[in-house]
């Protein structure tokens, strides 16, 4: 499938990644199960966060795991919680039964209105019926009169290019045109980025967090992708892919296998070539492996490795 918007190096390496997962199933159910519980926690956490929720990561585990109610912290804040990590299981249980499920307009209505199921019951999962301006960007969503027509053109779009991009390009772009169309008052960021993850996941890829310490960077190539400028978000998804695959790996290799070793930039510079701050402009350029730990990148020898052979190959 070819790529549009993403380096074919970029493709190439993502793809490699999930064939080394896929070689590895079947996976052992007990830590396949640890994973998803402990990215179900963080999504939540992180895609909440991004929108304004107060919580922290382990105030979204006490309330989802213990019941607990967190003092200080308002209701609506909890309900989003309980709510998201609800829809994540919907999300898995969808991408099982039927990996070739259709996306639809009932699929987003329905992904919609479990995410504000006790925050906005009489909106949940229904398209906004007035005018709507969003706070801190220059986007004005289209009329409201425009919105089922829309929407409507989203899923054609999707039926008619699904095969013409490559699956991260696809998940992209969704994402971008539903975020752009705004079809709902509340709720359209955490809808687009399970949306996303409904394309990846049916192709295998593991669920892909965007995280809330990128949020400035996540907006400010969402608003590029307004100007149909789509590669800095394509880049950005692809590394947030990349991120869980690189946990997936790192938890899954067998102990007898040669497991990667990743590293902050500042310790990897002292083996290779090049400094901390040049190997995090390759990683901007999407040009060198790594994920995000925090606010930290992390890579490997074996990716700077990959990077010079690359390159010498090209000369």
């Amino acid at each position: 499938m070819k790529a549009h918007y993403l380096d074919s190096a970029i493709t190439n390496r993502l793809e490699e990644k999930l064939s080394r997962l896929n070689s590895l199933r079947p996976l052992p159910e007990s830590a396949v199960k640890k994973l998803r519980d402990h990215l179900r926690l963080e999504m939540t956490y992180n895609s909440n966060a991004i929108e304004g929720n107060s919580l922290t990561l382990r105030e979204t585990f006490l309330i989802i795991n213990e019941g607990i109610t967190v003092k200080g912290k308002p209701l609506k804040d909890h309900l989003e919680a309980k709510d998201h990590h609800a829809a994540l299981q919907y999300l898995y249980e969808l991408v099982e039964l039927d990996k070739r499920n259709t996306i639809s307009e009932q699929l987003i209505r329905s992904l919609h209105q479990l995410i504000t199921l006790e925050t906005d019951k009489e909106w949940a999962g229904v398209y906004r019926n007035a005018n709507v301006i969003i706070t801190g960007t220059k986007h004005q969503p289209p009329d409201v009169l425009e919105v089922p027509h829309r929407m409507r053109e989203l899923i054609d779009w999707l039926q008619v290019n699904q095969t013409y991009f490559h699956t991260i390009e696809i998940a992209t772009l969704l994402h971008h045109q539903l975020v752009h169309v705004h079809p709902f008052f509340d709720g359209n960021g955490r809808t687009a980025r399970l949306l996303m993850n409904v394309v990846l996941m049916q192709n295998g890829f593991p669920l892909t967090i965007i995280l809330k310490n990128d949020r400035k960077k996540y907006y400010r190539v969402l608003a590029r992708a307004d100007k149909n400028y789509f590669k800095p978000l394509t880049l950005f998804i692809a590394q947030a892919v990349e991120r869980t695959l690189d946990i997936y790996l790192k938890t899954l290799t067998p102990v007898t296998s040669k497991r990667e070793q990743f590293l902050p930039l500042s310790k990897l510079a002292e083996h290779t070539p090049y400094s901390a701050k040049y190997l995090n402009l390759l990683i901007r350029q999407g040009k060198l492996a790594a994920h995000k730990d925090g606010r930290l990148w992390l890579s490997s020898r074996e990716a700077v490795e990959s990077y010079i052979n690359n390159r010498k190959r090209q000369v």
